[in-house]
């Protein structure tokens, strides 16, 4: 995977700013009317633009993503006793005998996958973001609900809303806006390759930010895992993607499990 960034420290930086927005009030939407008449449909009251290719630049927790670590290994995640204990059981095999290779590709973790995303407009009111990395496919909706009695998948559903700007120039601005995304639904998975789980009772909050630098587009990808079952406290992460200018790189492959 490429890395040609002039300054890879410049991502962490942008990453402490969106973790810092995370903890502040939260703005009012960006889907709001102003003035009368209808408001705008998703695709035109967006106050970023996410569509593109983007690719993952690691720059945090380099080693539980570019390697698989050993089996324990749990490090940072705050995994309580049961947690712990069913990380303790990972068997890659027995993920290729179940046919569930992909459980480290599911939503919670599929953005701390090493590779390429793209995403585009599937309609007025739905993102679509692919990946190469498992050939997964999710829809972000922007209004209604989950559709009643769902199949659990390994994306779930996933609901999102604009957040609209804090404005100003104090410290941590950011321009524009933000995506937030809300995933429920989903199938048990891993938080991390080496069998760090999460269940199907996770629930999943993104925060998804554009930022411009010296001619670089930057989207940092805050994620916030929630799972009763397995963490004692919420799960926090950052992730960074720059910008292509093409499908450079883009090399679809299926999921591995170990």
């Amino acid at each position: 995977m490429s890395r040609n960034v002039q300054n890879p420290m410049r991502p962490t930086v942008f990453a402490a700013l969106a973790l810092a927005l995370l903890l502040a009030p939260t703005g009012v939407s960006a889907q709001g009317r102003r003035g009368g008449g209808p408001p705008p449909v998703p695709r035109q009251a967006a106050p970023i633009d996410l569509t593109g290719t983007w690719v993952s630049i690691v720059t945090e927790d380099w080693r539980f993503r570019m390697m698989t670590p050993p089996k324990g290994d749990y490090n940072s995640v705050p995994l309580n006793a049961e947690g712990r204990r069913v990380a303790d059981t990972w068997d890659p095999a027995r993920d290729r005998r179940s046919g569930e290779e992909c459980r480290w590709y599911g939503a919670a973790s599929i953005m701390s996958v090493p590779g390429r995303v793209k995403i585009s407009w599937a309609d007025d009111a739905t993102l679509r973001m692919e990946t190469d990395a498992g050939m997964q496919t999710r829809l972000f909706h922007f209004g209604g609900a989950p559709p009643a009695r769902a199949e659990r998948s390994w994306q779930g559903y996933s609901s999102a809303r604009w957040r609209a700007s804090r404005g100003g120039m104090e410290p941590g601005s950011l321009p524009g806006g933000s995506l937030e995304v809300h995933t429920s639904n989903l199938r048990p998975g891993y938080l991390r390759r080496n069998g760090v789980p999460y269940s199907q009772n996770a629930d999943l909050t993104e925060y998804y930010y554009v930022l411009e630098d010296a001619g670089t587009t930057w989207m940092i990808v805050v994620t916030v895992v929630e799972d009763p079952l397995y963490l004692a406290q919420p799960f926090v992460t950052s992730r960074q993607f720059m910008k292509q200018a093409d499908d450079t790189g883009w090399n679809p492959s299926p999921c591995t499990a170990g």
